[in-house]
């Protein structure tokens, strides 16, 4: 696709917001005094959602993290990942001191967006899950250094997806359809250290033991997902987890 028609398509898209949520707010003053790198992230183009997941615009990713604009509905497509290696140990990440959202927060190996670009949307289910594939290729590379051959797509297993609305801090905050992703693979990390500031491989009883510390600070979807199926689809990891992959109805929480 030419990157003329492209440009075109996002910016008609933007406008269909602009038309759903006339009161947008998309002033700039949030962003003043953070990291410049992350405040350049917030201008990539997110996929705009109704509450059944189908794609009705883009805005940036400032304007979906807004608690203003989610407040008024603005509702984006997301991912998690979720690493295990050969031990079954699942690979957490703590988010660096430079993110705007949820700074500082342990979590899942990937948290992410995927993009208005064209091998990551998706209006179909099945469309989109490859479309978040795809994301979760890009962001494990940007964020961990995860190199693509170590984490194929057809290693990526889609479970469900969750739609969820959190606070990070009074101006900004998350309100996604997030679709979560189990992958086993042994990888060799290099890790972006604007993203991540430190990670670990956890078993089960370790993580529940970490959830008791209370100098440590866990990222809200991770907090849901872990307390309401987790670890249930942990222990069908070598077998039978097929029963809970590829759920059509989505999950509110």
């Amino acid at each position: 696709m030419a990157a003329s028609t492209v440009t075109t398509e996002t910016r008609i898209t933007a406008d269909n917001i602009l038309r759903l949520f006339p009161d947008i707010d998309t002033s700039s003053e949030a962003l003043e005094g953070h990291d410049e790198e992350q405040i350049r992230l917030m201008d990539e183009v997110c996929i705009v959602l109704d509450e059944n997941d189908v794609p009705i615009g883009t805005a940036s990713k400032k304007l979906c993290h807004l608690m203003t604009n989610i407040d008024k509905g603005l509702l984006h497509r997301a991912f998690s990942v979720f690493l295990f290696n050969e031990k079954n140990e699942l690979l957490l990440q703590q988010r660096a001191s430079e993110k705007i959202t949820f700074p500082n927060m342990w979590t899942n190996t990937c948290c992410s967006h995927p993009l208005n670009v064209s091998n990551e949307t998706g209006s179909t289910l099945e469309a989109a899950i490859l479309g978040v594939k795809h994301a979760a290729q890009r962001k494990l590379e940007h964020e961990l250094g995860i190199k693509k051959e170590q984490v194929p797509l057809e290693k990526f297993r889609f479970l469900t997806r969750i739609h969820y609305k959190a606070p990070s801090d009074g101006k900004w905050g998350e309100h996604e359809i997030d679709y979560i992703l189990f992958i086993k693979a042994n990888v060799d990390l290099n890790i972006n250290k604007n993203e991540v500031q430190a990670t670990r491989y956890v078993t089960p009883e370790e993580l529940k033991q970490l959830f008791q510390d209370p100098t440590l600070k866990f990222t809200p979807w991770f907090k849901l997902i872990c307390q309401s199926m987790l670890f249930e689809w942990w222990a069908h990891l070598e077998s039978g987890l097929e029963k809970f992959e590829n759920e059509q109805q989505i999950r509110r929480m």
